[in-house]
């Protein structure tokens, strides 16, 4: 069993049977030293651990508190340059700040540490994450809904499908579901069962179930390379095949009706592929996979349906592209906005749309309702392409407007359409539904997404405890040689308008202190800043951007660790600087970027924006003429772009196949931000409620 990542996903653990001896000093003492990390242990975990002998608590306990210091960062050495940071920061004066940093830059050397005793810590009222027992089964069962899920997983998921796989071996076919609906996930699954499991025979029919499209096969050849299975990011260096994989794999395209055209698609990959499946030495076997790869090395593509629907919106002729459309129901979603702009008579648009709105996916129909129901013209249309790295771009919206009656029916479909779907299936019952839920975003494509001590997706916006200090921390580690991570916060105020920012360049400022810039990391290195809520509102700051740059230009995926998060402090005097019981998130920077905006805090709305965002050079803060680059740019897009909240989710499957109630005690499903279903299991939200 993998504890790390039942504890991540379940907020459980397993005790196995002990043999019983554990006095309760002992399980005090268990208790208390997991407390340091802000965490509590339900009574059932109490009462199992109680069970064990002193040496197994012991090393259970052990492995437990290893877990929850890597969760918290604080399984490393946190030494910021001012050792008695913040007040070393607060009473220095510039000139002694300015002379410290240029001897640290001439001679990499640090100030030693201080002799000042730090008082305990202050802590405030901070709600703990409760731990959980759980079992064998419990843990197994984390498979399903990962592979059952239908928008992309994260790096994280992956590694974890993967370990699954590698270690359960044919044992893992009865943890699999019988269908798989996302075809990224089906790709990644076949790929590792190709890999750990090819001695057993269920390993082809699982093939022959679940590769259906020329893509579908491209897509396992990537995996297989350790490629993106999104196809979103340059293409993959395929490795050489042995013949009976050559053959596998031309037999899967043969056996495709009609492969050319989506072989077209992409049609570059299909010739660097074809270079290691040599399909000429099999072309009496399987014809029509040689003909299909064949039509991309010629660059013969057919009229395609993405040209042809292109050609007829150009020419404004809508009569002749929705019918085209209706073949593809989730195309005709994805372009019904441009389509009704476009056509004289909107409401026979919505009606052939109607016709076939119910077989558009949940994601795509969610994701068009969120668009319906916006203001418009929107403040800004932001776009965030697929890939394997979060980026924005921005543009005014200019689009010829839709009438109010128009956006209502279209929306009026969508929820129709996804209330219909999921009446089919089982009933709730009575439910709460928190309002709250509202601020958190429907987990959609998380493909982008990094590694975090909460499962978030980007978006949503989290409520900052009732504290007066936000700590921002930074930790890394130098790679190859001399790397330099520096940890800014940048400071706008309600219109986006960048005000300053606080860095290695500028220790203090609006309420701002930097714990120091250090530029060489052989053992580790952290920087800290510390933010005065009360002293920033007071002086018109609404928005803060956390930014992590790589100034040696490395990216983040070649360090051996690098991760940032923050801290709520009741006093910033009191505890030690780096504090795992006052962390509340943590998230691992390993992009293949020098660049990341991890979040945003809203100062006036006291919450915290989950940004996760990478760039390939570096940011602009601001610019004055239009507001539409740089970091202002991405500032707006996260705070306007709309998307499918999980309060209209679950209201949505409560109005097909439930009641809503007013409060929790009358509820037999709870959806919420902190009990039942919350934003943060989104392997159960993308498998069971998308």
């Amino acid at each position: 069993m993998n504890q790390e990542l039942f504890l991540r996903r379940r907020s459980k653990v397993h005790v196995p049977m002990g043999t019983g001896g554990a006095t309760r000093a002992h399980v005090a003492s268990a208790i208390q030293e997991i407390a340091a990390f802000r965490c509590v242990l339900s009574e059932s975990l109490i009462e199992q651990i109680g069970g064990l002998s002193p040496a197994e608590l012991k090393h259970w306990l052990r492995d437990i508190i290893g877990m929850l210091r890597r969760r918290a960062g604080a399984h490393v050495h946190h030494r910021p340059f001012y050792p008695d940071f913040p007040e070393q920061v607060l009473q220095a004066p510039e000139a002694e700040l300015y002379l410290n940093a240029v001897m640290h830059y001439l001679t990499l050397r640090r100030l030693p540490p201080t002799e000042h005793s730090r008082p305990p810590l202050l802590e405030g009222n901070f709600i703990p994450w409760v731990i959980e027992s759980g079992s064998v089964s419990e843990f197994e069962s984390l498979l399903e809904p990962l592979v059952s899920s239908r928008t992309s997983l994260s790096e994280e998921e992956t590694a974890d499908v993967v370990w699954f796989i590698r270690e359960y071996k044919s044992d893992v076919f009865h943890l699999l579901p019988e269908t798989i609906p996302f075809r990224e996930i089906r790709a990644l699954v076949g790929g590792a069962l190709i890999l750990h499991v090819a001695s057993d025979a269920r390993v082809d029919t699982f093939l022959q179930r679940n590769v259906e499209t020329a893509t579908d096969v491209l897509r396992l050849a990537v995996a297989l390379s350790g490629g993106d299975v999104s196809l979103a990011t340059a293409s993959t260096r395929f490795k050489a095949m042995k013949r009976s994989m050559r053959r596998l794999f031309l037999r899967l395209l043969d056996n495709i009706p009609d492969a050319v055209e989506d072989v077209m698609r992409h049609a570059e990959r299909w010739k660097r592929l074809a270079e290691v499946l040599h399909p000429g030495d099999y072309a009496e076997k399987y014809p029509r996979a040689l003909a299909a790869i064949t039509a991309a090395r010629r660059n013969e593509p057919p009229a395609t349906f993405n040209s042809r629907v292109e050609t007829m919106l150009a020419q404004r002729d809508i009569t002749t592209l929705v019918p085209i459309l209706q073949s593809r129901p989730g195309e005709f979603a994805r372009r019904l906005d441009v389509t009704l702009r476009r056509a004289t008579e909107t409401e026979s648009v919505l009606d052939a749309f109607e016709a076939v709105a119910a077989h558009v996916s949940s994601p795509v129909l969610l994701q068009l309702l969120a668009q319906l129901r916006a203001p418009r013209p929107l403040p800004l249309r932001a776009f965030t392409p697929k890939g394997s790295f979060a980026k924005v771009f921005a543009i005014k919206d200019r689009r010829e407007p839709l009438t109010p009656e128009t956006l209502a029916r279209a929306a009026r479909i969508c929820e129709n359409a996804l209330v219909q779907r999921f009446a089919s299936l089982p009933p709730l019952g009575r439910c709460f539904i928190d309002p709250a839920l509202r601020e958190y975003k429907v987990p959609l494509a998380q493909r982008a997404s990094s590694k975090s001590l909460r499962t978030l997706v980007r978006g949503s916006r989290l409520p900052v405890p009732d504290t007066r200090f936000i700590r921002l921390f930074l930790w890394w580690k130098n790679g190859r040689e001399r790397t330099d991570i520096d940890l800014s916060a940048a400071f706008f105020d309600a219109d986006f308008v960048f005000k300053d920012t606080v860095a290695y360049y500028n220790l203090k400022g609006y309420g701002g202190y930097h714990s120091g810039d250090i530029v060489d990391a052989p053992d580790g290195a952290s920087e800290f800043i510390d933010l005065d809520i009360n002293v920033l509102v007071e002086q018109g700051i609404r928005y803060v951007v956390t930014s992590i740059n790589s100034y040696t230009e490395q990216p983040y995926c070649d360090l051996p660790e690098c991760f940032a998060g923050w801290m709520a402090r009741t006093d910033t005097a009191s505890g030690e600087v780096y504090e795992p019981r006052t962390v509340f998130d943590r998230i691992d920077i390993a992009s293949d970027t020098v660049i990341c905006l991890p979040f945003v805090m809203d100062l006036q709305e006291r919450r915290m924006i989950w940004a996760d965002l990478g760039l390939t050079s570096s940011p602009r803060w601001n610019n004055v003429g239009n507001n539409l680059s740089g970091v202002s740019l991405m500032l707006r897009a996260l705070v306007h772009t709309p998307r499918p909240d999980l309060e209209t989710l679950f209201d949505l499957h409560v109005r097909a196949r439930g009641e809503r109630v007013a409060s929790p005690q009358q509820a037999q499903m709870v959806f919420a931000p902190d009990q039942g279903t919350t934003p943060f299991d989104t392997d159960v939200i993308r498998s069971q409620f998308l």
